[in-house]
């Protein structure tokens, strides 16, 4: 490696580890497809999350979401340039380290782990509202919310610790009955509408592009955890075919389906003259309003089943970026270790689970409603995505100059993933003295702040790991070349890769 790094002795044969290593081979492309689908959560958007994006979007809301899914096809071709070349359960984290450089490898991984935890967190509260709805109507009753965190946590836990194939098959069966649930709702709310073109959705009525564009952050957390199956790369079957399918697979599937459901519900709305900004269970709502009330309830069992599949999902994401992470030296060992029989990250899994229920029940705890707190943690989980998603554009290109496979295809690819993305950054923090996309205010800056100082923290413990440990990006460039050697990348392409910001020795 460039600038005296050492290399680590690696062979092209994987070698397992007494409790170092993860099942491997053992997911099909339909339980990775599953992973990805899964953070995704489709149908809780319709259900449950549209109501947030049309407060800002309005009749441009399927513009929000049509746009989301353009921009992140971009960023998933730029994920499969490494996706189709390696695979570990460091996700886009060890991919940016291997484009742009360790530094920026490991900012992209607490990005992305921030990403995670917030949407495990935000689906948590959906599943507490939803579980609630549901006992309401059927029951009668209402329990406490964090009584509801701990029951989704405890549960998540169980599946995540026992076998990546039981979570899986899990997010599999309940994701697919609520999809199904959604989509014959849907139907039945397009027939019972009489109308087939809504032309105020057609020519945006009272929309706006600051409007649209301000969609456009909620709708990246629509389809935020769309590259999470990258984190099962030791899992996974063929994973170089299986993981790039599956990343740029659930973008487009779940975009068509949000684009339909999201013409569908605005238009119900109108239809019914109920409001769509501020509700809970638009598509359910919709359902007694038709005259379908049972089925909405049927619904709701499918999008609580849903909701508690993303926080699963996102638990087991966040487990495999913290495993990758200490097994690369950059976080206690401890966290490394596996399951001995389960072979899960038994340590992570139990990390992510604490994390995912202490910072919505502290939350709540303090006055803040369930509802609200979705909102807020699915708009702070955009930010990490957004981060992860620019750094994982600008490494695509640099990757493949090292390789010597830079092509004008590619650039455009890497160009326009880092312009998409500067959408919803722009949207997020906005421009001084601009009207288009005006700096926050209220909340949302609080939130931005928020998620500054996350980052911040995140660069000042590098730093101070840095001083503390010289050895730590050696440690880490080694065992992400270790990977690379697999998948049989060749060593001129390693020296390349590895010239990076850390250019002083240890």
């Amino acid at each position: 490696m460039s600038e005296g790094y050492p290399r680590a002795a690696a062979s092209s044969q994987h070698v397992e580890l007494p409790g170092r290593s993860l099942r491997r081979g053992c997911l099909s492309y339909t339980e990775v497809l599953a992973q990805s689908v899964s953070v995704i959560a489709p149908s809780t958007v319709p259900a449950a999350v549209l109501g947030l994006i049309y407060a800002k979007a309005g009749n441009a809301t399927w513009v929000s979401l049509l746009l989301g899914m353009l921009g992140l096809v971009l960023v998933s071709c730029n994920i499969n340039q490494f996706a189709r070349r390696s695979a570990s359960p460091g996700s886009l984290y060890s991919y940016i380290a291997q484009g742009l450089s360790p530094t920026a490898g490991v900012l992209g991984g607490w990005a992305l782990l921030f990403g995670y935890m917030l949407t495990g967190m935000s689906t948590l509260c959906g599943f507490a509202l939803i579980a609630n709805v549901l006992l309401q109507q059927l029951f009668g009753l209402q329990l406490p919310v964090i009584l509801l965190f701990l029951a989704g946590t405890l549960a998540s836990f169980y599946v995540a610790y026992r076998d990546i194939r039981f979570s899986a098959k899990t997010m599999l069966a309940f994701e697919a009955l609520a999809l199904l649930f959604v989509l014959v709702l849907g139907g039945l709310i397009w027939w019972r509408s009489g109308v087939v073109v809504d032309l105020p959705q057609l020519t945006l009525e009272g929309g706006s592009l600051g409007g649209a564009l301000s969609g456009v952050v909620l709708a990246v957390f629509a389809f935020s955890g769309f590259e999470s199956s990258t984190a099962l790369g030791e899992e996974a079957k063929d994973p170089l075919r299986t993981i790039p399918r599956s990343v740029i697979q659930s973008v487009v599937l779940a975009g068509a389906f949000f684009v339909v459901m999201a013409y569908v519900v605005v238009l119900g709305f109108r239809r019914t003259g109920l409001p769509l900004a501020e509700n809970e269970a638009p598509v359910a709502t919709l359902a007694v309003s038709i005259g379908w009330g049972a089925l909405g309830n049927v619904l709701n069992v499918g999008i609580l089943l849903s909701f508690f599949s993303c926080t699963l999902a996102s638990i087991n994401s966040t487990a495999r970026i913290l495993f990758a992470m200490a097994n690369h030296g950059l976080i206690s060992d401890a966290i490394g270790h596996a399951h001995a029989s389960n072979r899960t990250p038994h340590v992570a899994v139990a990390l992510s689970t604490l994390a995912t229920f202490s910072v919505p029940t502290a939350l709540v705890a303090s006055g803040v409603g369930a509802f609200d707190a979705q909102g807020y943690f699915g708009t702070l989980c955009s930010f990490g995505f957004i981060v992860a998603y620019i750094l994982i554009s600008l490494a695509a290109g640099r990757y493949l100059r090292t390789l010597g496979e830079l092509t004008p295809k590619a650039v455009a690819f890497a160009a326009g993933g880092v312009g998409f993305m500067l959408l919803p950054l722009l949207g997020s923090i906005g421009i001084p003295g601009s009207q288009l996309l005006p700096p926050p205010d209220g909340v949302t800056g609080v939130l931005v702040a928020v998620f500054a100082l996350y980052m911040g923290a995140g660069t000042a413990w590098l730093a101070l790991e840095r001083l503390r440990r010289p050895d730590m990006i050696v440690q880490m460039q080694s065992a992400i070349d270790n990977v690379h050697l697999q998948f049989g990348l060749p060593e001129p392409a390693l020296d390349a890769i590895g010239q990076d910001d850390e250019r002083a020795r240890p």
